[in-house]
C-alpha cells in the first residue's frame, strides 16, 4: 500500500499565500494575503523575490493561525532552486528545526503529507508546509535567460509567481474543522517525454499512478470528493490524466480541477496555464482553502505533480521522470 492513514487527522489550522501580479489578475487574486504589485517584490534579484514571498507566506500564516514562530515545531518546505536556496534561506531566520524537500512541483503535497505524519504520530504538536516559486528565477535555470526573448512553444505552462504555506496542528484542542485523513506517497513513473516544456504530458501518468494507487488503498471512487484537485498539468496535461484514467474505469471528468488550469486568467498567451512549486501552493492556501473553511467542499484529494528534471539530466537527453503526491482533506464539525 502506498496509503497512510491518519487515526487521529491532524488538523489544518490555517494557510497564507502570497503571489505575483499576473497571478492575482486571475481567481486567486480575490483571495492572497498579499498581492504583489511588482514581481521583483523591492527586492535587487528574482531569486531574493521568491525567498522573500516564502518568508512571507510562513510567517502569516502562522500569525494567521494565532501561533507565534516559537510554537511551531518544524518547518517542512522546499522549492525549485538549485540547494531549495529560497526554503533554506528562509529557514536561516526562522527559530524552529528545518526539514528540506524537494519534489519539484509536487512539494505541497509531499510537505503536507509528511507534517500530517509527524504529528499523527505524536512527534511534532504544530508543522509548517510551505513553498514557492518564481517565474523569472525558475525560467533561466531550467530553460533559457529572459533576456533572450525565446518564443513559448503552444505546449508549454507558465510558471507561477507565489508562495503558499499550510499550518497543521494535532486534532486535540484544535478548532478547526479541517482534517487530513490519509496521504498517498506517490511512485516515480516515465513515459519517455523529453520536452522541457510539455510538463503535463510528462506529469499526467505519475498524476493518474497515484490517484489510482489512492482508490485501491482507500477503496473509494471518484464520487466519493467533491473535488480531485491537481497540482499544475495545466489544459493539456489535465485533459491527459482523465483519459488515462478513464482507460482503467475511473471517471474524473464530473469533479476534477486543475491549478493550472484556473490560476490565470484565461487568454490566449498563457497557453496551458500555470506550473511551478508556487502553482498549487498558492491556489489551494487561497481560494481552495476557502471553499474548505466554508464547507462548500467537504470532502478533497489534493493531488500535486512534480517532474524530477534538471538542466544537466534534460541536455543528456533524458527522459523526465515524475511524480505525485495525495492528501485527502474532509470537513469535520465534530
Amino acid at each position: 500500500m502506498q496509503t497512510v492513514f491518519f487515526s487521529h487527522a491532524p488538523r489544518i489550522a490555517a494557510g497564507a499565500s502570497c503571489a505575483g501580479p499576473k497571478e492575482c489578475a486571475g481567481i486567486v487574486g480575490n483571495y492572497v494575503d498579499k498581492a504583489l504589485s511588482d514581481d521583483l517584490f523591492g527586492e535587487s534579484t528574482y531569486e531574493k523575490a521568491e525567498r522573500k514571498m516564502l518568508s512571507f507566506a510562513i510567517g502569516q500564516a502562522i500569525r494567521n493561525a494565532g501561533y507565534t514562530e516559537e510554537e511551531i515545531d518544524v518547518l517542512i518546505a522546499g522549492d525549485l532552486l538549485n540547494q531549495i536556496i529560497s526554503a533554506s534561506f528562509a529557514a536561516r531566520e526562522l527559530p524552529m528545526p528545518f526539514l528540506g524537500v524537494y519534489g519539484a512541483c509536487s512539494t505541497m503535497a509531499e510537505s503536507l503529507a509528511l507534517g500530517a505524519c509527524l504529528i499523527d504520530g505524536g512527534y511534532v504538536r504544530r508543522a509548517v508546509a510551505a513553498t514557492g516559486s518564481h517565474f523569472s528565477s525558475a525560467e533561466r535555470q531550467y530553460r533559457y535567460p529572459l533576456e533572450l526573448g525565446t518564443t513559448r512553444p503552444p505546449q508549454s505552462q507558465w510558471t507561477v509567481t507565489g508562495a503558499g504555506a499550510t499550518v497543521l496542528e494535532r486534532a486535540s484542542g484544535s478548532s478547526s474543522p479541517l482534517a487530513i485523513t490519509s496521504a498517498t506517497f506517490g511512485r516515480v513513473v516515465d513515459f519517455g517525454i523529453s520536452d522541457v516544456n510539455n510538463m503535463g504530458a510528462a506529469m499526467s501518468p505519475a498524476c493518474c499512478d497515484t490517484v489510482l494507487a489512492h482508490f485501491r488503498d482507500t477503496g473509494r471512487d471518484a464520487s466519493a470528493y467533491d473535488l480531485i484537485v491537481t497540482g499544475d498539468l495545466g489544459a493539456l496535461g489535465s485533459r491527459i490524466l482523465k483519459d488515462l484514467c478513464w482507460e482503467k474505469g475511473v471517471d474524473l471528468q464530473p469533479n476534477h480541477v486543475d491549478c493550472g488550469e484556473i490560476v490565470y486568467q484565461v487568454v490566449e498567451d498563457e497557453f496551458q496555464g500555470g506550473s511551478g512549486a508556487g502553482c498549487s501552493a498558492v491556489v489551494f492556501n487561497s481560494y481552495l482553502l476557502d471553499k474548505l473553511r466554508r464547507g462548500a467542499c467537504r470532502r478533497m484529494l489534493f493531488v500535486a505533480t512534480g517532474a524530477l528534471l534538471s538542466t544537466v539530466s534534460s541536455g543528456q537527453g533524458e527522459s523526465i521522470p515524475c511524480i505525485a503526491h495525495a492528501v485527502s482533506i474532509e470537513y469535520r464539525e465534530e
